[in-house]
């Protein structure tokens, strides 16, 4: 890491210039080579994240305005739908799909920084698997994981998806939702604990997901959505009723993970009819 080196190769020439110099004694040198390894660290680091701050804010408010622009063209279908619903949709996945491969191409420009900043190259590994789930290009996103800082419930939901798509043991799933659960504080944890009680579903843990979720709803607001749904898919649980566990409360932060499709209706309208002349 360069920063590291710089504050190393500064504290270390302020030390010895002080003792050689003698203007102040060896442990006082010592001292002050510290705090000029400190101040010096402080320096590059400040420098050098502003300028990443700069990078992500730019890629951030291209990612959104590109956002507002396609949500305004759906808006508008929405008000005056026309053509095959199907088709419009699959225009406006190709659309954001086009977003996204645009804020992937713009990591590259982060690239300089990882020399720089410690764990960075981990945040880029981040930046990019989150960018590569949207496109389902899951390969590239399963081999990045390894090298991703899972701190935040988006990526331990995403990593908890691929786990269970690709087949992992429930205890290995499980290892990876208690270590991202520790993390998050009350009412943070509602989408991360409905992941994983769907996953138990899905394998037939149903005691397990019903204990899960009587968890969940102590640690977080039940009171208001997406948390009551966790009171919903618990007691469904508990009166066996499992097809009623759904976690659609979550909407798009659910559907992202692709381990549903949202149940669209598609609804055709008559054909208009005019009544006759004369």
């Amino acid at each position: 890491m360069l920063a590291l080196l710089l504050a190393l190769v500064a504290g270390a020439a302020a030390g010895t210039a002080l003792a050689l110099s003698e203007t102040s004694s060896v442990p006082w040198a010592v001292v002050w080579g510290l705090v000029a390894f400190v101040a010096a660290f402080a320096a590059v680091g400040w420098i050098v994240r502003r300028r990443v701050a700069r990078v992500m804010n730019a890629m951030q408010e291209d990612m959104l305005a590109g956002q507002e622009a396609l949500k305004r063209r759906i808006l508008a279908w929405q008000n005056n739908p026309r053509g095959d619903p199907r088709r419009v949709q699959a225009a406006f996945e190709k659309d954001q799909a086009a977003l996204v491969d645009k804020a992937l191409e713009a990591t590259k420009a982060l690239e300089p920084f990882r020399a720089w900043v410690p764990f960075f190259g981990r945040q880029i590994a981040t930046t990019r698997m989150q960018l590569l789930y949207q496109l389902k290009r899951f390969k590239e996103v399963d081999a990045l994981l390894p090298q991703c800082l899972v701190l935040d419930p988006i990526s331990a939901a995403m990593k908890l998806a691929r786990q269970y798509s690709n087949g992992a043991a429930v205890e290995e799933i499980e290892k990876t939702y208690r270590k991202a659960r520790l993390r998050l504080r009350y009412n943070q944890s509602a989408f991360l604990s409905s992941v994983m009680a769907w996953i138990y579903v899905k394998r037939d843990r149903l005691d397990e997901a019903h204990r899960l979720l009587d968890q969940a709803c102590k640690d977080n607001n039940t009171e208001e959505e997406p948390g009551a749904s966790l009171v919903r898919n618990r007691d469904a649980l508990a009166n066996n009723r499992v097809k009623q566990f759904s976690n659609a409360a979550f909407a798009d932060q659910w559907y992202a993970l692709f381990l549903e499709e949202p149940k669209v209706r598609y609804e055709r309208r008559a054909p208009a009819r005019f009544g006759r002349f004369g």
